[in-house]
């Protein structure tokens, strides 16, 4: 009597660890940065940042009424780099659309964000800030980068994209903005959570 007690108390325990490894697993095994944003639907996250070179200042509010694409990027960021021509491109495409570009520099000093934009090109239609101590990145979620969030003309997050964006992603979610539609989210590639990731 006592050895089959002792058998199914062994039996209870064991079952009890695989069960508590699946759920381990099935909860702490996935990147955390490919949950769905909370922010898709919500109001984006105000913010009034300086530009990289110091000259001017630029809030969110004052773009109300334009599409808004806000993207993190950083010199390290190989997939930053990689993405960084079609950023150009469409927001050349786009700029007198009513469609507003910003790329915020992640957690680099401005200095070396204009550094790497002297080398890998502007577009006049892009708004180039710094985001010290990181505020804005924390407030939208960014997990790593490059993450790029759209905003409607009513400064509502109807889509984000994680990973290298191509032109003809960017383009489709703009137009798919314009229509009325809510992009949602979607996962391009890789992303880079520091220098060192």
């Amino acid at each position: 009597m006592t050895f089959k007690w002792l058998r199914w108390v062994g039996l209870a325990i064991a079952l009890g660890t695989v069960v508590f490894a699946v759920v381990l697993a099935s909860r702490f095994g996935s990147d955390p940065g490919l949950v769905d944003s909370p922010l898709i639907g919500q109001p984006a996250p105000e913010f009034e940042l300086t530009t990289l070179d110091g000259t001017d200042k630029v809030a969110l509010n004052d773009l109300e009424g334009d599409i808004v694409v806000v993207n993190f990027f950083a010199s390290w960021c190989l997939q930053c780099r990689a993405e960084h021509a079609d950023l150009v491109a469409t927001s050349d495409a786009f700029g007198e659309d009513d469609v507003t570009f910003v790329q915020i520099g992640y957690q680099e000093s401005p200095s070396d964000s204009l550094k790497y934009l002297e080398e890998a090109g502007t577009s006049k239609w892009t708004n180039y800030l710094a985001d010290p101590g990181s505020r804005t990145a924390i407030a939208y979620g960014v997990f790593g980068i490059p993450e790029t969030f759209f905003i409607d003309p009513e400064g509502t997050v109807v889509g984000k994209i994680i990973g290298e964006a191509d032109a003809l992603t960017l383009g489709a979610t703009i137009d798919a903005i314009k229509r009325g539609e809510q992009p949602g989210q979607s996962v391009t590639g890789n992303t880079q959570q520091s220098p060192d990731a």
